[in-house]
């Protein structure tokens, strides 16, 4: 049992405070985020409010408010000289906050939020009548946060971490290798995929139209358009063998998952590989949950969840996709078993492998 479950009212009033506190400050970093006031604090601070605003084409009285807000809050420290106090951002918090190719990067975590808020109307709505709010809805701040924040992990990690499953390796490192990247999204996954396996083939496919033309963009400019294409359709859409196929933290947000991967498992050889990273939740419903289990949750109750139900007919996942769950959806596919791949320490991901039967 949660200890909450045994406080008092004041206990609880407390608990609420802080949780209130946590949703303002995660809303502060958004607007610092979005106006530019991290990112000059990094590279032009320390700064006085004035000049911040200068800086940034914004209000000097409103970014008072808000750099003595980050004091406060301990997100930047304060410094005076003279009666002129000066406002300057750690260089911790100017990786975690401005540094798109740090693993410690996390700003979009609350651009992600404040997308979400903007739909609490239609979310109370989705509620009350079982409807949804799709991505679309949720418009380019959840649809760019998404790929922000996953970006550095694919650039970074992806690599290494798929050439330390030997098995795998040696299947993507097949010459003229043919992969598929399901709900690729901006197209960083299909780009690290292309980058780290120079004879590959890589086809991305996603149904959101603009992250599709985003990704021909980011491949253009990456130089590896010549060997990374991009379709705006679903994975109905693979045509021929396929050497493997991933989906990488995607899976829970479809409507007919099982369909899903009955058309990858058919687009794949037998002897290929059929990967899908998904949140590393506990294999069951525990109380109270670790801090995974209380971030997916929350991503779920504000994004997943009613994406996935904005759709009809809807199997309704979650972000919260148990161990068991996928199983459950891989057998329906056609799938004969599901293993967890010995990769650990890639942000809260989990990677699975679904076998061919035979």
């Amino acid at each position: 049992m949660s200890p909450h479950a045994q406080a008092d009212a004041d206990a609880w009033a407390e608990h609420v405070l802080v949780s209130a506190m946590g949703a303002m400050d995660t809303l502060a970093i958004h607007l610092g985020d979005r106006l530019g006031w991290y990112r000059e604090l990094a590279t032009g601070g320390p700064h006085t409010p004035e000049s911040l605003a200068q800086a940034t084409g914004t209000h000097a009285r409103y970014a008072r408010e808000w750099l003595e807000h980050q004091a406060a809050a301990g997100m930047v420290t304060a410094s005076e000289v003279d009666c002129v106090r000066t406002y300057a951002l750690p260089p911790g918090a100017a990786e975690a906050l401005t540094d798109g190719s740090s693993l410690a990067y996390v700003a979009p975590l609350a651009r992600m939020v404040a997308a979400a808020g903007v739909q609490i109307p239609a979310l109370l709505e989705a509620y009350r009548s079982g409807g949804g709010v799709s991505w679309a809805d949720l418009g380019d701040d959840a649809r760019w946060a998404q790929a922000d924040v996953n970006r550095p992990w694919f650039e970074t990690m992806l690599a290494p971490a798929l050439a330390a499953v030997p098995e795998l390796d040696a299947i993507l490192s097949r010459p003229g290798a043919r992969i598929a990247d399901i709900a690729c999204g901006a197209g960083w996954s299909a780009l690290a995929l292309a980058r780290a396996y120079p004879t590959a083939r890589v086809t991305g496919v996603d149904v959101d139209e603009p992250s599709v033309l985003r990704a021909r963009a980011n491949a253009i400019e990456a130089g590896l358009a010549d060997r990374v294409e991009f379709l705006h359709a679903d994975a109905g859409a693979l045509e021929g063998d396929y050497d493997a196929a991933f989906v990488l933290e995607a899976l829970h947000d479809m409507p007919q998952p099982v369909e899903v991967l009955d058309a990858i498992r058919r687009a794949v050889r037998p002897d290929g590989a059929v990967i899908i990273m998904d949140e590393a939740v506990a294999e069951r419903y525990a109380e109270p949950g670790d801090m995974v289990e209380r971030l997916m949750y929350g991503y779920s109750i504000l994004v997943c969840l009613p994406d996935s139900m904005s759709a009809s007919p809807s199997v309704a996942t979650g972000t919260v996709m148990r161990p068991g769950v996928l199983r459950g959806y891989a057998e329906s596919a056609g799938f004969a078993d599901v293993s967890v791949l010995p990769i650990e320490d890639f942000a809260f991901f989990r990677f699975y492998r679904l076998h061919h039967p035979g």
